[in-house]
């Protein structure tokens, strides 16, 4: 999970080690084979189950993040999760990441991130259940960049966890949302990883998940308000399908292209205010 910008003001550089963990998540061993041990791997075909196997055998660091909390409806909040291509061209269109995650087969993903990590993400496993829902993402991929003097590869493993708290099926629902991250980096990256970039990753990773969830409420809020400009909007994503783009836009606010509501500029601002710019997020990486 990432691609959203940093919220502005927000120093990683500056926390201690100790600092950076006491953030209400987990990386406890027993945790982490809870979490293995849960998941339906009855379920899955056999090459997925290999796939989560190989994180029993192997995981150089394991997080539970910090639990996120989403307003927004919740069919809106499958549909990003089944479509989070559809949430990076958001982004794009914002001018508030550089992010790029392009499908290349049904729940197949081709992601970079513009600085130096590049992969492939598949969805092995979905499931729905009455108020919430289990997703389990693997992807393969590498780093290259100023972090690493060589070039990192590894595998991850996400499982993703939701439940409608309150509410009833509106923009007024409330959601929390759980990550199980695991992580496996190739054996020529391990000691750099576990003892230099550990508390980076684990960092960026909580910050990454409570700005999205920020950012999915707002973008409901905006759509409750306005929901011709988040209509017009949508039809600004290069990247989104034409169908996906509609079910957005409906999903969002009900409206369409030509219902009156504030000046898209004004709806561009509001959603665009907390993060910073690409130009911003460029400088701040350079220094």
């Amino acid at each position: 999970a990432g691609g959203a910008a940093p919220a502005p003001g927000s120093d990683a550089a500056g926390q201690s080690a100790p600092g950076m963990f006491a953030d209400g998540g987990s990386s406890s061993r027993e945790v982490r084979r809870q979490s293995l041990e849960s998941l339906p791997v009855e379920r899955m075909p056999a090459a997925h189950r290999r796939d989560i196997e190989a994180f029993e055998r192997s995981t150089t660091i394991f997080r539970r993040l910090p639990a996120a909390t989403v307003t927004c409806d919740a069919a809106l909040l499958g549909f990003l999760l089944d479509k989070p291509d559809a949430l990076v061209d958001v982004w794009r269109v914002l001018e508030i990441s550089r992010l790029s995650l392009d499908p290349i087969a049904p729940d197949q993903w081709q992601l970079a991130d513009g600085y130096g990590t590049e992969g492939v993400v598949r969805l092995l496993h979905r499931e729905r259940t009455r108020h919430g829902g289990l997703l389990v993402f693997h992807g393969r991929g590498a780093y290259s960049g100023p972090l690493s003097p060589r070039r990192l590869t590894g595998s991850c493993l996400v499982v993703v966890r939701h439940r409608q708290t309150e509410g009833d099926d509106t923009a007024r629902a409330r959601h929390v949302v759980t990550i199980d991250a695991f992580l496996d980096v190739d054996g020529l990256g391990l000691e750099l990883v576990t003892r230099a970039l550990h508390p980076l990753i684990v960092l960026s990773a909580a910050s990454n998940l409570h700005e999205i969830a920020l950012f999915v409420s707002q973008f409901a809020a905006a759509g409750a308000r306005n929901p011709g400009g988040v209509a017009r909007f949508t039809e600004r994503m290069p990247r989104t399908a034409p169908e996906d783009r509609r079910r957005l836009a409906l999903l969002a606010g009900g409206g369409d292209a030509t219902t009156l509501g504030p000046t898209d500029d004004a709806l561009r601002t509001e959603l665009a205010a907390r993060w910073l710019s690409v130009e911003q997020l460029d400088a701040s990486r350079s220094r």
